[in-house]
């Protein structure tokens, strides 16, 4: 396994390596090259998280990206992590996106991240938090991205408007116990709105709505048997969600503030999000009795605040809830159970410049009916970049 991993990772820096050299500086041919390091220490586990207790690796980027000429752009992202003591290597992105469409109009095609609520679309190593929030890790396994295609619209307008549609394959979020998937499994509609207020507020809104034709499995997956799987830590590297369903909402806003619109010395970042998944059991209703409502329903949501009181420093605080439905089975009968996660955080972060930052986090979570995890976590990150590092999304 390792001695593979060695041989993917050499050739991938060999041939990035060649590309770069071989082509003639500031043509379009020219690729940006960057190593994105990411390590912690940390002291407990998170329900549903990826980072397990003691020394580990967590999302290690390279990243290979350029115009390909003046009417595509390219990217590759593989990803390097540790879990169970092994190394995995895995692809994160490959794609292709249209530069010079008309009419604000643009397409993407390959394997990207999916521009469903406001973190989905970013990397992992832009976040604030250790971790994305509990709601993220249970209906999108942290971060979703997938092979498809994206069309895209930027209204000419002085507020900031947007309409996309997404359509993939699915299979990160196909429910457990599936009969017959689809090609096709996921169809996604959003749009944003944003804009300023005067020089030093801006800010943004989104809706979202994920169709997942493959997210109805039996309701074993959601058994007694899925709850052990939990209770063991049994993470999914693959970034499957930890619980599926037929309609996934979100609606997203973030609000900045930076004095004059300079967001070097210090600012201001808020931000919250709901998600609410429609997963309707229809066999459950027949172990009911007709006057008792089974529940058909998991949301989550958070609120976060990061302040950047001086260039070098930040500190943040975030508050999120995850609740939902589980089937248990019990012999010819079952009932539905409540689950939830509950996670107050609190994170410092020093950052020297914008290519490195060490964060030390504190997480307290209250875990009900999923299993035996920490009550308290504390973790310490570093986060370093090597090569190029484009400007970070709103």
């Amino acid at each position: 396994m390792n001695n593979r991993i060695a041989v993917a990772v050499g050739l991938v820096l060999s041939g990035m390596t060649t590309s770069a050299i071989a082509a003639p500086r500031g043509t379009l041919t020219n690729p940006n090259l960057s190593v994105v390091l990411d390590g912690y220490y940390q002291d407990g586990e998170r329900a549903m998280g990826e980072r397990e207790e003691g020394f580990g690796l967590g999302h290690t980027e390279l990243a290979l990206s350029a115009a390909i000429d003046d009417k595509f752009y390219g990217k590759l992202t593989a990803v390097l992590e540790t879990h169970d003591g092994e190394t995995e290597i895995g692809l994160e992105e490959a794609f292709i996106q249209t530069l010079a469409m008309p009419a604000g109009f643009s397409i993407r095609a390959g394997r990207f991240l999916s521009d469903i609520g406001y973190l989905n679309n970013q990397h992992l190593h832009t976040d604030a938090f250790v971790e994305r929030p509990a709601a993220y890790r249970a209906f999108l396994g942290g971060h979703y991205f997938d092979d498809g295609i994206r069309v895209n619209w930027v209204a000419p307008t002085e507020t900031y408007l947007e309409f996309g549609g997404e359509v993939f394959s699915g299979d990160p979020l196909q429910a457990e116990d599936l009969e017959h998937a689809e090609t096709v499994g996921v169809y996604h509609l959003y749009t944003k709105l944003g804009g300023d207020i005067g020089r030093s507020h801006s800010w943004q809104a989104s809706l979202s709505w994920l169709r997942n034709e493959n997210g109805q499995g039996h309701l074993e997956e959601h058994d007694h048997d899925h709850v052990e799987a939990l209770n063991e830590h049994d993470h999914d590297h693959g970034h499957g969600a930890n619980f599926t369903g037929r309609d996934l909402y979100n609606i997203a806003a973030v609000y900045k503030w930076a004095p004059g619109g300079n967001y070097k010395n210090n600012h201001l970042t808020l931000s919250a999000e709901y998600f609410y998944l429609d997963a309707p059991f229809e066999e459950a209703h027949d172990a009911h009795d007709e006057d008792e409502h089974a529940p058909e329903y998991y949301d989550g949501w958070y609120l976060s605040g990061v302040y950047q009181f001086n260039p070098s420093w930040s500190a943040g605080l975030r508050y999120g809830e995850m609740s939902a439905a589980l089937w248990e089975e019990h012999g010819d009968h079952g009932h539905f159970h409540d689950a939830k996660v509950k996670e107050t955080e609190a994170m410092v972060a020093w950052h020297p410049s914008h290519y490195s930052a060490v964060r030390l986090q504190y997480t307290h979570q209250d875990v009900t009916e999923l299993g035996d995890f920490d009550d308290h976590v504390i973790t310490l990150q570093y986060v370093m970049t090597l090569g190029a590092h484009g400007a970070h999304q709103f």
